[in-house]
This record gives C-alpha cells, structure tokens and sequence, in this order.
C-alpha cells in the first residue's frame, strides 16, 4: 500500500478542481447542440442532412484528435495542454456565438472538438500523477460527473435558452467560464514536462484520421441505412485502423507509438475498458432514444424531455462521490454488478412499459432509476481500468479509453437509432398505424441496451472485489514486455 498522505495537497486539489470544472464545460457543449439543430436549420435555411454535420463533425474530430493526446501528454507540461485545450475550445466558442452561416460555424464545431478531445485525457492523467490509488475512487467520482451529468442537462440547459433567447446564447454564456477557467487555471498548473521527447510519427498520424474519424462517420451514417458506400467506408475505416495498430505496436517497443497500446496487456483494464464501451453504448443510445420517443410518440416539446432528463443526472452528480468514496473500500464488483442489474431492470421497463399513454412521473421515475444504474457503474470502471497502469503509460491509458468511449458513444448512437428506424418502417409497412409503428420501433432499440447491460453484468464479475492497493512500482512484469 502507498504512503501518500491521506489528503491532498492544497495545489494538488486546486490542481484537479480546475480541470474536472473546465472539463464539466466543454463536455456540457458536446451535447446542448442536438436540441438546437431543428432551430439553426431553420435559421440557416439549410436541409436536415447538412445540420446534421454539426454534430457529425464534432464527432469526427474528437475521434481523430483523442488518439493523438497521449503523444501530447508526454512532450507537453500539464499548463501547456490546459492552455491548448481551454485556448482552442474558447476561440470555437466566441467564433460559434458570432458565426454569420453554416460554414463558419461548423469551422467554430472542429476548433471547440479539438479542445474538448484534449481536455478529458488530461484530467484523468493528471488524477493518476497527483492522487494515491487508494484515494483515487473519490477523485474519479467528480470524473464521472463530468461524463455523465454533463450530457444529461445539456439539452436542459439549451432547451431553456432557446425557449426564451437566440440560439447565440448558447456560446454566449459559455464563453465566460471558459475565459475564466483560463486565466484562473493557467498560474496553478505545473510547468513540469513529465514525459521523454519522442519525434512525432507522421505515419500514425495519417493513418488515425481515416481509422478514427472513417469509423465514426461510417457508424454515424449507418444510423440513416445500410449502403455500398457506408460499408465501403468502415471497411476502408477498418483497415486503415488494423494498419494504425500494426504501426503502434512496432513502434512502442522503442518508446515511440503515438497510442501506445501496452495498457491492454493489463487484464483490469482490457476488461473495464469493454465494460465501458457497453455502457457507454447504453447510455448514449438512450440519450439519444427517449428525446426522440417524447417528441414522436408522445409530442413533447424539447424543454419539457430535457426537464424529465435532469434529476436523472442531478442523482448521478450527488451519487459520484460516495460511489467514489465506497469503490475505495470495497471494489468495483460489489458496486458494478447490482449498477448493472439496476440498469438492466430500467431498460426492460423502457421497452416493455413505453407507449403512448406513459404518463410524465413514469418517464422521470425510469430516468432516475437507469441514472442510479449507470452512477454505480462509471466510477469504478474508470478507476478499475486506470489504478494498474505504471506511470508512464498513464496518458496513453486515458486516451485509450477516451478514444474507444467516442466509437462506443458512435456505435450506439447508429446501432440503436438505425434498428429504431428500420423497425419503426417494417411496421409501417405491415399496416400499422404511425402511433403503433413508432412504439414498437422504440421496443427493439432499449432491449439492444439492456443486452449490453448484461455484458456488464458479466464482466463486473470478473473484476475484482475489495482492491488489493499496491504501489504504482510494483506493477506485473508480464505487461511490461510487450
């Protein structure tokens, strides 16, 4: 066990509190645009496909930059990719608010997703280097606030703004914040570069954008259908990805690979890192199911679904830190597997109970019972896959997991609403009527994400319960060779 005091230092606290605030923000603007696209397509006089690349290209590129924070990590000092990530997401904020047209606006898309891609890596890796791993539960409890609450009351917040203001205004009140976790943050945060000067590899890099962003785009276009094109582009996607992987595990053996893939070896993490992706699969499909099932089964306008959403992820932003606070006594089984059959039992209700005549407190109940689910399984997946991991594979760990959340978040997205949609059409097809299609569209797409629940289930069973808190030297030699 360490011997690291049992509180942190005040720097080292001020230190994270900034990051998990400045996180809070910018993963808080990946969703308040999905509420906002039918508004701009209007104001815009745009079609539905073209908005659509609002979302799509932040997506993109995340997916193309993540991979690429763990090089960054390494050759920068934490306040030089603090001021990066702020700098870079500030400037897309003020150029979205002043944006004159689609065009500009989606330039103002990329430069926010690029400092949104870089932040969350730097907040989990600066966790791993300041915090003692038998404290580290509490600390990733404030981590899942950020990935979890954040997404749920951005449609809250941006269906409120744009019930009474200019969709500007979503920017606009960002931009502050921002600025000021900028000119707070940046004195606090160390100089220090913490990692070896290693050349970039330009063959990574040309092969990650067409891996990455080819299988994002590829997924995100299967949600609309099955074609010859969007398989051509995840096959393309897929062997670009197989050749990206080749290339790192050539060059992680001279200390080189832009994403160093060594962190697989450890069994923990490979397994919580697959755990995430299901309930990352889960809960982004369902972000994305229940506003489109209030809106086209039930006719609910957007401020009330994002008014249903919020306690949901109120109870997961109270519930983070005692999570925390008991993974650090018990583990991650005893915690992971009943989250699991919690969020399994809400996604069964979600399939077998929604129909048009749902009542609204229902709706709320079953929002909160699937958010106590997912508030017992984020924490200690997240700390169950990091705590193993030496030293110098922490930032390449965190943008391992960052990165395969994003595809998981893609794969869910275009999984559940491609299966909602072909349904939903068979149905229609067969004669049903447009109320009756779209109820039994909805059934097959919550029952994929209680089969992911399941795989939770399974693989919390293979972790570990109350931790055997070892030093971050004494780490298994087998996972050092590869």
């Amino acid at each position: 066990m360490t011997n690291a005091p049992e509180r942190l230092s005040k720097k080292n606290f001020t230190t994270i509190a900034v990051l998990i605030v400045s996180s809070f923000v910018v993963i808080l603007n990946e969703t308040i645009m999905n509420v906002a696209l039918p508004v701009l397509m209007h104001e815009f006089n745009v079609t539905p496909d073209a908005i659509q690349w609002l979302s799509t290209i932040f997506m993109l590129t995340m997916a193309v930059v993540i991979p690429m924070t763990g090089f960054l990590l390494q050759r920068l000092s934490v306040r030089n990719v603090f001021v990066l990530a702020i700098g870079l997401f500030t400037l897309g904020t003020i150029l979205a608010a002043a944006a004159p047209g689609l065009t500009v606006l989606l330039v103002a898309r990329v430069i926010q997703a690029c400092g949104t891609a870089i932040m969350m890596p730097l907040l989990m890796t600066t966790i791993l280097h300041l915090v003692p791993a038998e404290r580290r539960g509490v600390l990733m409890g404030n981590v899942s606030i950020v990935i979890s609450v954040a997404p749920a009351i951005g449609p809250t917040l941006s269906g409120l703004i744009l019930q009474y203001l200019s969709w500007r205004f979503m920017f606009i009140v960002i931009i502050p914040i921002a600025i000021a976790a900028l000119v707070i943050g940046t004195p606090r945060l160390s100089t220090e570069v913490d990692g070896a000067s290693t050349p970039l590899s330009a063959a990574s890099v040309i092969l990650a954008i067409p891996a990455f962003g080819g299988l994002v785009f590829g997924l995100s276009r299967l949600s609309a259908g099955v074609s010859p094109v969007n398989i051509g582009i995840l096959v393309i996607a897929l062997l670009c990805l197989a050749a990206f992987v080749f290339l790192q595990l050539r060059l992680q053996k001279e200390d080189k690979a832009l994403l160093d893939l060594r962190p697989l070896n450890f069994k923990d993490f490979t397994l919580s890192l697959l755990l995430m992706m299901f309930a990352m699969i889960s809960l982004f499909g369902v972000i994305i199911l229940l506003p489109m099932f209030f809106t086209n089964v039930l006719g609910i306008e957007t401020l009330t679904t994002g008014l249903i959403m919020l306690p949901g992820g109120l109870l997961m932003g109270i519930l983070a830190p005692m999570v925390g606070k008991l993974y650090d006594r018990v583990g991650a089984r005893p915690l992971i597997v009943p989250g699991a059959i919690i969020l399994l039992a809400s996604l069964l209700g979600y399939a077998l109970i929604l129909d048009e005549s749902t009542p609204i407190w229902l709706l709320v109940v079953l929002h909160l019972v699937m958010s106590l689910g997912l508030a017992f399984i984020f924490t200690p997946a997240f700390t169950t896959a990091l705590n193993p991991l030496p030293h110098h594979l922490h930032s390449h760990g965190s943008a391992l997991l960052s990165t395969l959340q994003q595809l998981a978040g893609a794969m869910g997205t275009a999984l559940l609403v491609g299966v909602v949609a072909s349904t939903t059409a068979s149905r229609l097809a067969s004669g049903s009527d447009q109320v009756t299609a779209a109820v039994d569209g909805f059934q097959p797409g919550f029952l994929i994400g209680a089969g992911c629940s399941v795989g939770i289930i399974i693989i919390g069973f293979l972790l570990g319960g109350k931790k055997d808190l070892v030093s971050l030297d004494a780490q298994p030699a087998a996972a050092e060779k590869h």
